[in-house]
């Protein structure tokens, strides 16, 4: 299986970890991810003020993979979103298709319908599915407690995904964190917002609702929210700090890419996860999974461990 990665915007500035991780369990499961010379933005940030301007980005990219007759594997929810939805649009509209590629001929490039876009999430939950990667766990753990956030733009709108899952109570991510042997527990307003779409216009606001999503988390004492989209992760993780010091709470929760997460699982070293680059230490939750199995290693060394001490 080959996929051209895409990686958008965020993610290689503010979500290695998430690229690392994906990079290292897509190679345990033989998956095998092109970068495209090329690629950029997805469109999203000017989508609310030119559509069309969006929609010539968007196929930029998806004409760089259909030139290598490749299908595009996304990590980012909304990249995905606008990706899929400019194909759509595109693929049902011969004059914006012409009109898109009047402006995609001055950099030689054409869109051609054809090129199918996944979230990775969804490509291993279909290409693999959780009893698959259930086979493939090395390490126990079921000690683990995890709750989960969706994002916004994974399954909505559900008419882009054709029937992929219920956007009103999905169950998929679930199901893939479940097949490492872990728990998964369910809280108040998970399908909410993270509010990153207006941290830039209502900062207090945004966090807010960051903020109430971390308290229904955290008052069932998981060891980690797992997270597909790397915005939310920003409003989750990178943000924690500032919104425990703007309404005096404390949280301390660690906040994992699912790929970290099946990473671990499939025995995967803890350092080439990306670990080391998560804002909130998953200490606690590494030394559970180090006790539960005294035979493996989720890739700290006995030196390291010794200065942790």
């Amino acid at each position: 299986m080959r996929y051209a990665l895409f990686l958008g915007c965020t993610i290689p500035v503010r979500g290695q970890n998430y690229e690392l991780s994906a990079r290292k369990v897509a190679e345990a499961l033989g998956i095998e991810f092109v970068d495209v010379e090329g690629f950029g933005c997805c469109g999203f940030p000017v989508k609310s003020t030119d559509a069309e301007a969006t929609t010539v980005l968007a196929a930029r990219n998806i004409a760089q993979a259909s030139r290598q007759g490749l299908e595009i594997c996304t990590l980012c929810n909304a990249c995905t979103a606008v990706l899929t939805h400019a194909a759509r649009e595109m693929d049902g509209d011969e004059g914006l298709r012409g009109r898109v590629n009047a402006e995609l001929g001055k950099v030689s490039l054409e869109y051609k319908p054809g090129v199918r876009i996944r979230h990775f999430s969804r490509i291993l939950y279909e290409d693999f599915g959780p009893e698959k990667l259930s086979g493939k766990a090395k390490l126990d753990m079921s000690q683990l407690n995890f709750s989960i956030h969706y994002g916004c733009h994974y399954l909505r709108p559900k008419e882009l995904y054709g029937g992929f899952d219920n956007a009103e109570d999905p169950k998929t991510v679930e199901k893939l964190v479940e097949s490492t042997g872990a728990k998964v527990v369910g809280y108040k307003n998970r399908l909410e917002c993270c509010g990153g779409a207006i941290l830039g216009v209502e900062q207090e606001i945004a966090l807010k609702m960051a903020k109430d999503k971390l308290d229904n988390v955290t008052a069932n004492r998981v060891d980690a929210l797992v997270t597909i989209c790397p915005f939310c992760t920003i409003m989750y993780e990178d943000n924690q700090k500032k919104i425990e010091e703007m309404f005096g709470k404390v949280y301390n929760l660690p906040v994992l890419y699912l790929p970290q997460v099946l990473g671990l699982a499939l025995g995967l070293d803890q350092r080439v996860l990306g670990f080391r680059l998560n804002k909130v230490k998953a200490k606690d939750l590494l030394q559970k999974l180090e006790d539960a199995n005294p035979q493996e290693t989720t890739g700290e060394s006995a030196q390291a461990q010794e200065v942790r001490r």
